[in-house]
């Protein structure tokens, strides 16, 4: 008996060693795999072989069902690849603006101005709060809380302006930013939605259907999943009313039938600006009219395009009644408020046929033109990079797979025969070389609304940084034309001056069709919200006499180029003589 029992613990000792033995090979095969396996990701973000490389894609996109050669990129490559760039050789300056030596030399420098450009792209994505609990409404603001309202997207009564802050969203940033627009009432939604009005939402919703927090400050509800929290900001208003701005938009002839033309007006025997467009803002009008005693409000429509100005002296009497020009003209004001007629933007719901490239040199208004395009034809546009910044602001397609042709086309810096023709056509965007690359600079140093500072300007990076990308201002132009299989050129110049006949021709080419009043609405938010701000050198000029003579030649190459293929040439503005 006392062998069978020593028979039996013996077993167990051995047994139990070898449970432990099982699991210490297991745990360390599968730290050897892991190690392996962050191994061969490094190698390959490190070797800069891949045509493809961009930033790596997010967890949140995994799911879609491709393999983006974009996940190779190492994100931590930086500006300091640059040093030493001057130990390229440069050939003789009648030689720099031969197109052969472009394509040679953008080969060897791509690598390096691509993870220099990179390494500036925020690849952060915003995380998404889901599966908590409703919270209280614990912070304390200014606005008065009117409950949780159903928010319905073809029928937002909450239309009079949007926001989108996917980061920093609160509710205080909400509130101020619609009183500031003369609106009554702030709702926000999907914790970083921002929607202004002056009319209540009709449907009330359970408390707990509003329980997403705040992107931007824990512990506040910024309403939830096609609901929106309601505050009211009316005694608000008087504070933020000395912030507003009422743009003088000019003199203009009278439309023939007014009340066609505009949907509201006031008469008032004292009328002022500030009354005129307080009342226009309350309505919820973008515009306010002002004709003597007479005030109307209303959109920019084809009956009153706002295109052919009148000289400002005939509106000068306006208020004198001057028998000569009285009824025939008024002034205009822009209004706070937002022309909400083109803010509404989707995905498309059928997979697009035709893969269509928005390509630029980075600084070029890429996101500008985007910007413009989102707007007219009521579609995203993607990006073949992740730019938080961008996404965070209202580019939603920003987040989506950049090969998911569910946007209406899709923003790339690429060049290079293997980049080009993944895609079917393009809209191909110039810019003026000396503008994209102080526009690129600044975006470097100070994000896409700022300037780079003083000590910038004078560091060893911007000669450098001029040095390498002033080369590459042509050979993406010069790729595009040789490896492009349909493109349509536009001139950011051009673009800028004549708004409407050219956003036409990329709506055309986009194959979409939209209305005048539509592209009217457009032009009426033509800047959007990365027009840089604050402080602006008049007349900067940090470029040197041989950075000139580069860029000059790289000019009259591009020029050359385009003429040669059947297109306009570069604007007479900035090709040298």
């Amino acid at each position: 008996m006392a062998r069978a029992f020593f028979r039996l613990q013996k077993f167990l000792r051995r047994t139990q060693f070898l449970l432990f033995f099982l699991t210490a090979a297991y745990l360390m095969a599968g730290s050897l795999l892991l190690l392996q396996r962050t191994r061969l990701v490094i190698q390959q973000g490190s070797r800069g072989t891949s045509a493809n490389q961009a930033l790596p894609v997010p967890d949140g996109m995994s799911g879609v069902g491709i393999i983006d050669p974009r996940m190779l990129q190492n994100p931590n490559s930086g500006p300091r690849l640059l040093v030493g760039m001057d130990t390229l050789q440069e050939p003789a300056l009648d030689q720099r603006h031969s197109p052969r030596w472009l394509t040679s030399r953008n080969s060897e420098l791509r690598q390096l101005r691509r993870r220099w450009f990179h390494r500036f792209v925020s690849d952060q994505e915003p995380v998404q709060t889901a599966g908590f609990k409703a919270m209280k409404h614990t912070a304390e603001h200014k606005g008065t809380y009117m409950g949780c309202f159903s928010d319905d997207s073809r029928e937002r009564t909450l239309k009079g302006a949007v926001f989108y802050d996917l980061r920093k969203m609160t509710v205080s940033h909400c509130q101020e930013a619609c009183a500031e627009r003369a609106y009554t009432y702030a709702g926000l939604a999907y914790g970083a939605e921002c929607y202004c009005g002056n009319k209540l939402p009709v449907t009330p919703s359970k408390p707990e259907e509003c329980n997403s927090e705040c992107k931007g400050e824990k512990g506040s509800i910024c309403g939830g999943v096609n609901r929106l929290s309601v505050y009211r900001v009316e005694e608000l208003r008087a504070g933020a009313r000395r912030r507003r701005s009422v743009i003088y938009r000019g003199c203009f002839r009278t439309p023939e039938n007014l009340t066609d033309t505009f949907p509201a007006s006031l008469i008032q025997p004292n009328l002022t600006v500030e009354t005129c467009s307080e009342f226009c803002s309350k309505k919820e009008f973008p515009l306010a009219v002002i004709r003597g005693r007479e005030c109307y409000c209303g959109y920019p429509t084809g009956r009153f395009p706002l295109h052919d100005g009148a000289d400002g002296l005939l509106c000068s009497g306006l208020h004198n009644n001057s028998s000569a020009i009285k009824g025939k003209y008024c002034l205009v004001y822009q209004t706070p408020v937002q022309d909400t007629r083109c803010t509404d933007r989707k995905f498309l719901t059928t997979k697009s046929k035709v893969f269509v490239a928005l390509s630029s040199f980075p600084g070029a208004g890429n996101t500008w033109a985007r910007h413009l395009i989102e707007h007219a034809t009521g579609y995203y546009t993607g990006s073949y990079y992740f730019d938080g910044a961008l996404y965070n602001k209202g580019f939603k397609g920003e987040k989506d797979h950049w090969r998911s042709r569910r946007t209406i086309c899709v923003k790339t810096h690429e060049s290079g025969k293997t980049e080009i023709e993944m895609f079917d056509s393009a809209i191909l965007l110039i810019r003026n070389p000396y503008k994209s690359l102080m526009a690129e600079f600044n975006r470097k140093y100070a994000g896409h609304l700022g300037y780079a500072t003083d000590r910038n300007w004078k560091s060893k990076e911007w000669p450098e940084f001029v040095n390498s990308y002033a080369s590459w201002w042509a050979s993406h132009v010069l790729d595009w034309l040789k490896y492009g299989k349909r493109l349509l050129v536009i001139h950011y110049e051009d673009l800028k001056q004549s708004l409407i006949p050219k956003l036409k021709e990329m709506v055309e080419f986009l194959n979409m069709t939209v209305t005048e009043d539509r592209l009217l609405c457009v032009e009426n938010n033509r800047d959007g919200n990365f027009k840089r701000s604050g402080a602006k050198q008049k007349d900067f000029q940090p470029f040197t006499q041989e950075m000139k003579d580069l860029i000059n030649q790289y000019i009259l190459t591009v020029d050359e180029a385009l003429r040669g293929r059947n297109f306009t040439g570069l604007p007479r503005e900035y090709v040298p003589r």
